[in-house]
């Protein structure tokens, strides 16, 4: 099972660097081009995030090549070359061995460019490029991802239930490919998705969690949760979801996440509290109030269980946890007071809350009462909706009350009493504060 420790993130690399890699390699008398997403951006018109070398020197050579380097993954062939202002990652051509776990192959050989072609995962990332030759123009083509990449298909490479069987998680990243591309996935292809879907439970919910973070925040998120919960992907990314195994994503017109923010990029947090609270919703058959998922209880299994399946950040779970939480007291019977309001608008994650909320009236939602809201919470923008409070505990103390349950309901009192304009002043609101004690002690 791949640990947390083993999901790295790549550092910076500047294509003027991996150039400088690939033509000492080739000086040294070797076979070096740019390989794999790197290629398929470059041919598609976008920037790459980086850039990869292949290279028929073995890892050993690699090393005594460049005078900076770290073994990543010197077993599979993988060497990290610092250079300029880069980390250029090495790959050595392989050919994979057995896969046991179905994430990695127990062994590799080391091979030639064609080879390691075929052991990759869909055409259009097969591509290598010689940048030394034809202008830096030379593309070499195996796998036939030239002709898919014009005609917008995303195909796995050679059998794809044998490339899903090694790999898993490349269920996932077909997915995320045909979103961020806007790519139709080859039928054979997805069909061996639908058949292999439930395998992706043998993945590290950090693997599972690092795809999701990648495909939720991002625009493309409009295709993508459609996309994976048309390969039957969502149960297995959300299995400990209660409701999961009934749910399936909303059509359009009623997708809580699809309404969230359209066209704009979204935070994690905020993706997985609209999304969960849209596959929580539809597995109840849309019938109960979807207020009734947002009190305490549920959102700690909420909680619970996305920390389960993806083993998010404590930030991130309680991102999501406040995000959703945010709205359960306005959604209320009761139109939350002013000072609730402000107590609301001063949350860490105010922001969140209310574009979820607006997601939800897009979906038809308690429209009429968010619509107020909405108007409601923008009169407080610019405003200071949490000034300091004007009694604190130790004035309680003072008091000569003693600290205990009695202490917080006091102090919500005297400042939502403040925030509400009802008491400017400190004598003032420790008058407020010995009347509300006595009240309350005399109960």
């Amino acid at each position: 099972m791949v640990q947390v420790s083993e999901i790295r993130t790549k550092p910076p690399c500047r294509r003027e660097d991996a150039l400088a890699v690939t033509r000492r390699l080739r000086d040294a008398g070797h076979v070096a081009y740019f390989a794999g997403g790197c290629v398929r951006d470059t041919l598609l018109g976008l920037e790459p995030a980086d850039w990869d070398v292949a290279t028929d020197a073995p890892p050993d050579v690699v090393r005594r090549t460049f005078a900076n380097t770290q073994a990543v993954g010197a077993a599979f062939g993988v060497i990290l070359v610092r250079i300029g202002h880069s980390h250029v990652e090495v790959a050595t051509f392989r050919r994979d061995g057995q896969y046991l776990d179905g994430r990695r192959p127990r062994d590799v050989q080391f091979t030639d460019a064609e080879h390691d072609a075929q052991r990759r995962d869909f055409t259009i990332n097969g591509l290598f490029l010689d940048p030394l030759a034809d202008g830096g123009q030379r593309v070499i083509d195996y796998v036939g991802g030239l002709a898919d990449l014009s005609a917008k298909v995303l195909r796995a490479i050679g059998n794809p239930d044998e490339r899903f069987a090694e790999d898993h998680l490349r269920m996932l990243r077909a997915a995320r490919f045909a979103a961020r591309f806007a790519l139709e996935i080859e039928p054979r292809t997805e069909q061996a998705i639908v058949r292999d879907a439930g395998k992706l439970i043998a993945i590290s919910p950090e693997r599972i969690g690092e795809e999701l973070r990648r495909m939720l925040t991002a625009p493309t998120r409009a295709l993508a949760w459609p996309t994976l919960d048309r390969l039957g992907l969502l149960a297995p990314c959300f299995r400990f979801l209660p409701g999961v195994d009934r749910a399936k994503a909303a059509p359009a017109v009623r997708s809580i996440l699809l309404a969230l923010a359209p066209g704009s990029p979204i935070d994690f947090p905020l993706a997985l509290a609209a999304a969960t609270l849209e596959i929580r919703w539809h597995a109840a058959g849309d019938g109960p109030d979807i207020r009734s998922l947002l009190v305490a209880a549920a959102l700690h299994d909420c909680h619970r269980a996305m920390r389960r399946c993806l083993r998010i950040s404590n930030e991130e779970s309680d991102g999501m946890t406040r995000t959703l939480a945010g709205i359960a007291s306005l959604l209320d019977d009761r139109y939350p007071s002013l000072a609730a309001r402000k107590r609301f608008a001063a949350g860490a994650t105010a922001a969140s809350s209310r574009r979820l909320l607006d997601a939800i009236a897009a979906v038809g939602l308690h429209e009429q009462r968010i619509a107020q809201l909405r108007q409601d919470l923008s009169q407080l923008d610019g405003q200071d909706v949490a000034p300091r409070p004007l009694v604190s505990g130790d004035d309680l103390t003072a008091m000569g009350l003693t600290p205990g349950p009695m202490f917080k309901a006091v102090l919500d009192a005297v400042y939502d009493a403040q925030l509400e304009g009802r008491l400017a002043d400190r004598d003032s609101a420790l008058d407020a504060a010995r009347r509300e004690a006595a009240a309350r002690a005399g109960r």
